[in-house]
């Protein structure tokens, strides 16, 4: 069976087989364990809005029993080797993923192998499960913080496939079939779409063993292509009323995807605006104001486009003022270069962040994977490192012109139906 491989400058290695499977692996021989993912290159933005949701069932059901395994016996096979299992879904991927120790490497890797290529979908099983399903949907029906992010891009990405929650609605969750799965599962969970990462006490040519022994009965089909050119929102105004104490606030926009250049400026940005407890929003609007305990900047990157924007909760009585003090730090961004001091305290935390990042095994192998997913090459962090320390003052003025201009911001607000709120579009 030939092999292309290709070997990084750092410890990475890189196969691809004959039918497709890519193996991207980071030997660590330091460490005793390893973190293993099975990446499949779908999630919610690949469903229609007829079968939003499926992917994030799929992903419980893997768990649910093989033709070989009851769900009992998957946990237990990995667990009484110490190890542990578990999964997510996101918009763009679902990721099964096991730790454990380096002995039990091969037993974790069969498992996985087994509950990708044969599950059962029992139909009492679905049912059941999509209860449990039904009971995670509200709990973000619950929690504000997280429905406000769903809602945002929602709104954000309006009338294409990227604004459809990774969870799915309940409509959908209790009608999937057993049949409805499998459909799926045999359109996308094929060779051409699927990455296993590795990270930590393993050898690459192991992992290539295994994925040879184990990977037999995997579908062999051209990988799909999202092909969706995104043209979002860039104003208005919406707002959502909940039974809850505080208001709850997003101010957002569209911006740089994964590929672009640019993209990784605006995570300089970013950390300046609104990362950590130095940043200009977090100093200007809790130390100085005391009028917001939650208040940060996010980027949330797909392939082709990213969500940024500023996310905070507040008293009713405080959010125009809480919404003028945002603006007015976009404001100072845009008309006057940051300090030296500002620029190397900012390159310092985010260095600093993604370093602490990587000291253990699942968060390489995670950033392994979507470095592979996204540029088709895991990118080395010297080369991260290399790009943040070259942004110039000048660089970050010229973003923030770009980027922080308040006509390309739509606003999302949750409150309570008795909160009255004098904001505008």
């Amino acid at each position: 069976m030939n092999l292309q491989i290709f070997t990084d400058l750092s410890r990475y290695k890189k196969s691809v087989l004959p039918n497709g499977v890519k193996i991207i692996t980071e030997t660590i021989p330091y460490v005793k364990s390893f973190s293993l993912g099975f990446w499949l290159n779908v999630g919610s933005r690949d469903e229609k809005h007829e079968n939003n949701g499926i992917s994030h069932v799929i992903e419980h059901m893997l768990f649910k029993g093989t033709t070989t395994r009851s769900a009992k016996k998957i946990a237990e096979d990995v667990e009484a080797c110490g190890g542990y299992l578990n999964a997510f879904t996101s918009k763009e991927h679902t990721c099964y993923y096991g730790r454990g120790l380096e002995d039990h490497l091969e037993t974790t890797f069969d498992v996985l192998s087994d509950m990708i290529q044969n599950p059962v979908f029992k139909t009492t099983e679905l049912k059941r499960e999509s209860k449990v399903i039904i009971d995670e949907l509200n709990d973000i029906e619950d929690s504000p913080e997280e429905l406000i992010f769903d809602k945002f891009e929602e709104n954000l990405y309006s009338g294409y496939s990227l604004a459809q929650p990774v969870i799915g609605t309940a409509k959908n969750i209790i009608s999937f079939s057993s049949k409805d799965l499998f459909d799926f599962i045999k359109e996308n969970y094929n060779s051409n779409n699927l990455t296993i990462a590795a990270s930590g006490s393993i050898a690459h040519e192991e992992i290539v063993r295994l994925a040879k022994k184990y990977l037999k009965n995997i579908t062999n089909i051209f990988e799909t292509k999202r092909k969706e050119k995104i043209i979002s929102k860039n104003s208005g105004l919406n707002i959502i009323e909940k039974e809850i104490q505080q208001v709850h606030v997003i101010i957002g926009r569209s911006t740089y995807g994964f590929k672009d250049p640019e993209r990784l400026k605006l995570l300089l940005l970013s950390q300046i605006l609104g990362e950590g407890s130095s940043s200009r929003l977090f100093q200007s609007l809790r130390e100085r104001n005391g009028i917001a305990y939650q208040i940060n900047t996010f980027l949330n990157s797909f392939y082709d486009v990213s969500s940024f924007g500023v996310y905070f909760s507040t008293n009713f009585k405080m959010i125009d003022k809480a919404l003028n003090l945002v603006m007015k730090e976009f404001k100072k961004l845009k008309e006057k270069k940051i300090s030296e001091k500002e620029l190397s305290r900012a390159k310092e935390s985010f260095k600093g962040g993604l370093l602490l990042s990587l000291e253990n095994t699942s968060n390489r192998m995670i950033r392994m994977a979507q470095s592979e997913l996204y540029f088709g090459r895991v990118v080395p962090i010297d080369e991260v490192i290399k790009k943040i320390n070259s942004y110039t003052r000048e660089d970050v003025l010229e973003l923030a012109k770009k980027v922080l201009k308040e006509e390309s911001f739509i606003k999302i607000i949750l409150k309570s139906k008795d909160a009255v709120l004098k904001t505008a579009a």
